[in-house]
Order: C-alpha cells, then structure tokens, then sequence
C-alpha cells in the first residue's frame, strides 16, 4: 500500500487531531512516514506533530512522536 500523507501539512489542516482533554494535550498530525499498513505492524512508527499541552503557553511544538504513545494517551477526533 502506498503511503498518501507523506507530504508535510499546515498545522491547520492536519491529517488527524488526537486529544486528551482531561491532561490538555492536542497532537495534531502533519506528517506520517510509513504506510498506513506497515504501521500497524511497527510499534516504532513515528508521524510529525505539532503539539499544544499546558506546559507550551498555548502554542505548537512540532517534533516527531511515536505513534502508538499518541494512540495509548489521546482519542481521535478528527
């Protein structure tokens, strides 16, 4: 399977949004590296993000996060 979200986006059109209300965390996902199949095989899968938490005074960090720490902590909303 090919991977069609390998181009970088605006933190305003992600790819998906994953939040975790009750801690105040967003993730915001800009990027993904793999393919949609082999990351579910690879624990290690890493995306791009911007980040938004309360320790960022309201504003984006970006870096890249493994995926599966997204999915253990955050929901998908969009």
């Amino acid at each position: 399977m090919k991977n069609t979200k390998n181009k970088t986006r605006n933190v305003n059109e992600p790819y998906e949004t994953y939040v975790n209300l009750s801690a105040g965390w967003e993730w915001r996902v800009l990027k993904h590296y793999q393919s949609e199949d082999k990351e579910t095989t690879n624990p290690y899968a890493r995306v791009f993000c911007a980040v938004k938490s309360p320790m960022t005074y309201d504003s984006w960090e970006m870096g890249d996060v493994y995926l599966s720490e997204i999915k253990d902590n955050a929901v998908l909303v969009n």
